[in-house]
């Protein structure tokens, strides 16, 4: 029999309302959640003032209850129907206010006086209805007539279309979790039929699509706070606390007002719940250890709390991406391992919005981790996010990477909003505290003990200030000071005296002597055999291994296989134990300390709990390798290793890709601090690069070392076939020979850092010839260049770029060749040929450039400050906004040159020649421009504010328009200060 939903509740309406209000009101949820319940005709409008705020407690168990007592008429399926969905769509409703506190208030303080809805009033359910009520609520007829009244009160109150239908979606889909429990009563006989009907249907799509995004929610995202620190019993939600970030402009500049710190938190919240900023792609920078990742996973588990069904937070760590797709909405497909993301519509549904974070930046997969491949992606985020603000779709992004990884990028997307994260201030580090109190001891009186003298530690007089002020207030490396100290293994001792990395590394060091010591204890007896050197060993050569295979991961297969080569007799150890109990010896070892299984690989590969450890175990695996090629021969003569058997450990090393900032940081402070012989390491490398220069290991004949190589890291590494099929012998030898090359540059620096070694130390890619000043082949740079073009354009600059301050490129040529974004600090580069060249955003501070020919040379945005140009050709030259400030430009050759918006504040330019040189909007304050020939230059708008303009050469044609600051300049020529007065 049909029955008229309002009729049905009127007419029941007594009885109803007593139950409902008779002490069963909770103060959890807003006016909204009444004002539902008066449309749908749920609650009595008299109900409304002692109701407003509240709702009821278990409301649709409770109807169910009463009707099924009810004894004066059997209720029909269509009597049940109508006692269910109404309450059990409310009480979803109050389900997502109880939760999302942020917009519940927005909608109280907006709510608008509500009256039962007009469709309600004529709204009949039949037998049909019903069943399709009962059998799949969220699809339902019924379902869809409370959508729209629900979705159009949001609307009133202030949400826009999409967020209030996005809202009532999932309303409805939740509310079948109110059926589940209160079915139950109807289990005689009589209803029997009615369970079946529930009971019996399969899910429609949609349903499956909203299962699986709370399946995902539930186990990829609700987890990861869980997640234990490393091996304690602890979790990170148990020690995390938020940090604070600051706002980087789109020069890269770190804002330098403390006002504008902020918690980063508020910071993402702000930004995405603020329609104006819909385009913004956000991006969170930090240092390694800084918390980048533990705030994504705490941040995506906080919106899957409060900000769910707006939106839906994906946690993708970027180092698992296998493949990026020509399509960024493919690439997003891929990465995300649920089912919803395997419907082509998931990311063009209007009622789905995600909320992506991208977490680890700077540890792309190998084919994507040239700058090239990290350009094009966040170019491809950046777009996809301006369509997302011009289209139904509402998605939006978080990058977190370590800030090194936006340098050498040409071009950020424009809707890019950077923040840095902060060390922790006294504030955070004193919340922090309390929360390591907690954790720390069960006995709270032990716990606050170790806490004060954990604090007592930390504030020693004898640690440097780098330590209190700055190493200990970084996430990672205060916990690791915090565990270490609670379990005995280091002090203030063992500390003193260091500064810089020689610091982080003494705390590196001490933690790994802790974790096989202290953290040794889990281990399985099978294994207690292993030494402690050993142990250390296993580790390095995993490092190696984790950074060989793209800085993530590595195959179990891929460490056991060089042990065997490089430590046979700790191989073999391993391989008597194994046999003897028939277990993953080697697994099972490298589990119980900083490493464990591998996303998506929890049989074969493993991979370090931070990305920190595996590059400064790798770099200890390398200080050791560097070691044994200069270790003496038999009775001291020659080398333990002769210069064949070094081509090859150098190739073994060397061969898999270009070596880190991070690496090379940690490689030359363990150098550093041991009486390490340099000369040495330099002869001998810089005897391999010329012979690499030769070609002559790629050209010799039968098996090449960088064949050997090659399929060696084809067979070893992990997952990313695509990538490593991709990887051949000529890929092998350039990324070997630039690592040489970054060596022999950083071996350069350090000698011209040490007179006696300066002469012994001084590297010149294009090789010292015969004479005095001559070069063995001027343009062998450029030939290099040119040849890692066969790998990527991006090579060169990707691998090299960064190290190339402080070297010695005088009298190369080099002309057409691209230095954009290059590190060319305190560079010499003397009589240089950069005839056509880019140096887009190239850093060349301190520079010399003196006698350079820069004809024709695109300089857009580069640094020139302090650079010396004395006698430089820059005709042609593009100085568009460059920052030539207290730059020596004596004697330059600048006809013609393009310096629109170009800063040239104290620059010198001592008889320079401007002729026909564009300045306009130029800042020349303070600038010495005597005996400078600008005729036919263009000066307008240019600042002069006390500029030396003695003797300067002008003609009629020299545009003076608007010129600033004339009256403060001095050494004015008469005839000049005449021209302007006139």
């Amino acid at each position: 029999m049909a029955v008229k939903l309002l009729e049905f509740w009127q007419e029941n309406r007594p009885e109803l309302d007593s139950l409902l209000e008779a002490g069963e009101f909770t103060a959890n949820t807003t006016a909204a959640g009444l004002g539902l319940a008066l449309a749908l005709g749920v609650v009595n409008p008299a109900m409304a003032i002692p109701a407003a705020g509240l709702a009821f407690a278990g409301s649709t168990r409770k109807v169910i209850e009463w009707g099924a007592k009810k004894s004066n008429k059997k209720l029909t399926l269509e009597d049940i129907a109508s006692l269910i969905t109404p309450v059990a769509y409310w009480e979803s409703f109050n389900y997502w206010l109880n939760r999302n506190q942020v917009l519940a208030t927005k909608l109280s303080e907006n709510n608008q006086a509500i009256s039962i809805d007009s469709q309600i009033e004529n709204l009949t359910l039949d037998h049909q209805l019903a069943i399709n009520a009962l059998s799949n609520f969220p699809t339902s007829e019924l379902a869809q007539t409370f959508n729209q009244i629900l979705s159009s009160q949001l609307n009133q109150q202030g949400l826009d279309q999409i967020e209030a239908e996005i809202i009532a979606s999932w309303v409805a889909w939740n509310a079948v979790n109110f059926f589940d429990k209160t079915l139950d009563e109807f289990r005689d006989a009589d209803n029997l039929q009615i369970i079946n009907i529930y009971r019996n249907t399969v899910p429609h799509e949609d349903d499956q699509q909203h299962a699986s995004i709370d399946k995902y929610l539930k186990t990829q995202i609700a987890t990861k706070p869980k997640e234990k620190v490393f091996n304690e019993e602890f979790s990170f939600k148990d020690l995390y606390v938020p940090l604070k970030a600051v706002p980087v402009d789109a020069n890269g500049r770190v804002s330098p007002n403390k006002a504008s710190y902020m918690l980063v938190e508020d910071w993402a919240k702000g930004i995405l719940q603020n329609p104006n900023k819909a385009k913004q792609v956000m991006f969170i920078q930090g240092g390694p250890g800084r918390g980048k990742s533990v705030f994504c996973r705490m941040f995506a588990d906080y919106v899957r709390q409060k900000l769910h069904p707006l939106w839906i937070p994906v946690l993708i760590r970027l180092r698992d991406i296998e493949s990026f797709e020509a399509s960024f909405a493919k690439t997003l497909q891929g990465a995300v391992k649920a089912d919803f993301a395997q419907d082509e519509g998931w990311l063009t549904d209007s009622k789905l919005r995600f909320l992506f974070l991208l977490d680890g930046f700077d540890e792309l997969r190998m084919e994507g981790r040239t700058k090239g491949g990290i350009e094009r992606l966040i170019k491809q985020v950046g777009s996809f996010q301006e369509r997302c603000d011009t289209s139904e779709m509402g998605h939006r992004f978080i990058i977190t990477g370590r800030q090194l990884a936006l340098q050498g990028i040409s071009y950020l997307p424009e809707n890019l909003e950077r923040v840095e994260l902060l060390e922790m201030d006294d504030d955070l580090r004193g919340q922090w505290f309390e929360k390591w109190e907690k954790v720390v001891d069960k006995d709270q009186v032990i716990a606050n003990r170790k806490l004060e003298l954990l604090k007592g530690f930390l504030q020693s007089r004898t640690l440097t200030d780098e330590v209190k002020e700055e190493l200990a207030r970084e996430p990672l490396l205060l916990y690791l000071l915090a565990a270490m100290h609670r379990d005995g293994k280091i002090s203030v001792a063992d500390l003193s005296g260091t500064s810089g990395i020689q610091t982080k590394i003494k705390i590196y060091e001490q933690a790994l002597n802790w974790v096989l010591t202290e953290q040794r204890r889990p281990i399985q007896r099978e294994i207690v055999r292993l030494e402690q050197d050993e142990l250390s060993q296993v580790l390095m050569e995993a490092g190696l291994c984790v950074v060989q295979s793209g800085g993530e991961c590595a195959r179990v297969k891929m460490i056991r296989e060089r042990l065997k080569k490089s430590e046979p007799e700790i191989s073999a150890k391993i391989e008597e134990i194994q046999a003897k109990n028939q277990d993953e010896v080697l697994k099972n070892a490298l589990a119980a300390f900083y490493l464990k299984a591998a996303a998506g690989d929890a049989g074969g590969s493993v991979e370090f709990f931070h990305k920190s450890f595996g590059e400064f175990l790798c770099a200890k695996r390398m200080q050791q390798a560097l070691e044994d090629w200069v270790a003496p021969g038999r009775r001291g003569r020659g080398f333990n290793l002769n210069d064949d058997q070094l081509a090859e450990e150098i190739y073994d090393l060397w061969g898999y890709g270009g070596l880190t900032q991070e690496i090379m940081e940690y490689l030359w402070g363990l150098l550093a601090a041991t009486s390490f012989h340099f000369e040495k390491l330099f002869m001998r490398l810089e005897d391999f690069y010329e012979r690499w220069c030769d070609g002559e290991f790629i050209d010799a004949e039968g098996t090449t070392l960088p064949q050997a190589k090659m399929r060696r890291l084809r067979e070893l590494k992990p997952q990313f076939q695509q990538a490593t099929a991709n990887f051949g012998q000529r890929q092998v030898d350039v990324y070997t020979g630039l690592n040489v090359m970054i060596m022999l540059f950083e071996l350069h620096r350090h000698g011209q850092q040490h007179e006696e070694l300066r002469e012994v130390l001084s590297f010149h890619p294009c090789g010292k010839g015969d004479q005095e000043g001559e070069l063995k082949d001027r343009s062998r740079l450029f030939k290099i260049m040119g040849y890692c073009c066969c790998v990527n354009r991006f090579t060169f600059l990707d691998i090299i770029g960064f190290f190339l301050s402080n070297a010695d490129l005088s009298n190369v040529t080099l002309d057409n060749a691209n230095l954009t974004n290059a590190n060319l600090f305190n560079v010499n580069l003397t009589n240089a040929n950069l005839f056509n060249a880019n140096l887009t955003n190239a850093n060349l501070f301190n520079a010399n450039l003196s006698s350079a020919n820069l004809f024709n040379t695109n300089l857009i945005n580069a640094n020139l400050t302090n650079a010396n140009l004395s006698n430089a050709i820059i005709y042609n030259a593009n100085l568009f906004n460059a920052n030539l400030s207290n730059a020596k430009l004596g004697n330059a050759e600048l006809h013609n040159s393009y310096l629109r918006d170009a800063v040239l504040i104290d620059a010198n330019l001592t008889n320079a020649k401007l002729t026909l040189a564009d300045l306009t909007d130029a800042n020349l304050s303070n600038a010495n421009l005597k005996n400078a020939d600008l005729s036919n230059a263009n000066l307008t708008n240019v600042n002069f504010i006390s500029t030396n303009l003695e003797g300067v050469i002008w003609n009629d044609s020299t545009d003076w328009s608007n010129a600033q600051g004339l009256g403060s300049a001095f050494n004015i020529p008469e005839a000049l200060k005449q021209k302007i007065i006139d």
